[in-house]
């Protein structure tokens, strides 16, 4: 175990060439911080919002980078190994880097499955109620590498916790008419966030927004949304939108946005994107008031 608030040496390759998170020649400094790293944009949320000042977060996966296909660099194995916490989500999300975890077994490392619970379904933080749990699991393992800061950090998780309650008070008083509402989305990432306000996914394809569905799969999509009503098609930006156009076109449907927040540039914020996402269900949606 290393000294109480102080993080220890990492290796001479991490500090010359850092994370791919952290950007290509920044070298990090034993500052006293935690040395934090994440394999994605809402794990890096949560650590940064629960860690504060207290942590240096690093995301294996740099800003607009494919969560999916993020395949390690040596250079990222060894700043994960030498990590004080490391935070994951494990179950084939992201296949390389499961298999550098079980490989280097970090001594504290906080799997994000335990607040997730869909399957093959990764996209559990567009749940806010279920990203607030992997708040408390964050502050709890910072807490035992760093117990000089717990109250810190259970502190700033109970704040993360109230900050994303209240935006599942926004959606759900806002989408409180919307209860069995088709949505139509052109990848099936949007399980958790269906499921929490009480809406039906329809997928023209399966979670990987790079994989295009069969033409079989897209009959079956236009099958299912036959006589729900629905006036729009949701695509993810990153992905495109010419299977969304396709469909829309065939049934008379307009298109639109959401935001998966897994491919996320500088700049843009889990708040900001759950926002924006919300305005785009109450515009798309076919609901009861």
């Amino acid at each position: 175990m290393r000294p109480t608030g102080r993080r220890r040496a990492v290796p001479a390759a991490v500090l010359v060439l850092g994370l791919a998170g952290c950007g290509a020649g920044q070298a990090a400094e034993d500052d006293g911080r935690l040395d934090v790293v994440v394999s994605s944009y809402p794990l890096q949320y949560v650590a940064e919002q629960v860690g504060g000042e207290h942590v240096a977060v690093a995301n294996l996966t740099p800003p607009g980078g494919d969560t999916h296909r993020l395949d390690p660099a040596p250079r990222d194995v060894a700043a994960l190994s030498e990590a004080d916490v490391v935070v994951h989500l494990s179950g084939g999300m992201q296949p390389a880097v499961d298999d550098v975890v079980a490989r280097e077994r970090p001594e504290h490392l906080v799997d994000a499955a335990s607040v997730a619970d869909r399957g093959p379904d990764p996209h559990f933080w567009l749940d806010p109620l279920r990203l607030a749990g992997l708040g408390r699991d964050v502050a709890a393992e910072l807490a035992e590498v760093d117990p000089d800061h717990a109250d810190d950090y259970a502190a700033r998780a109970d704040r993360l916790a109230d900050l994303l309650a209240g935006i599942d008070r926004e959606y759900t008083e806002a989408l409180s008419d919307c209860r069995g509402a088709t949505l139509l989305a052109s990848h099936e990432a949007f399980g958790y966030l269906a499921e929490r306000y009480g809406l039906r996914q329809v997928g023209v394809a399966g979670l990987d927004p790079m994989v295009e569905p069969s033409p079989t799969r897209v009959r079956a999509a236009a099958d299912a949304v036959g006589g729900s009503g629905a006036r729009t098609i949701f695509f993810e930006a990153a992905a495109g939108s010419s299977v969304a156009e396709v469909l829309a076109a065939d049934l008379g449907l307009a298109t639109d946005v959401l935001h998966p927040i897994e491919r996320v540039q500088d700049g843009e914020s889990y708040p900001g994107l759950m926002s924006a996402n919300l305005a785009a269900l109450e515009r798309g949606l076919v609901c009861n008031g």
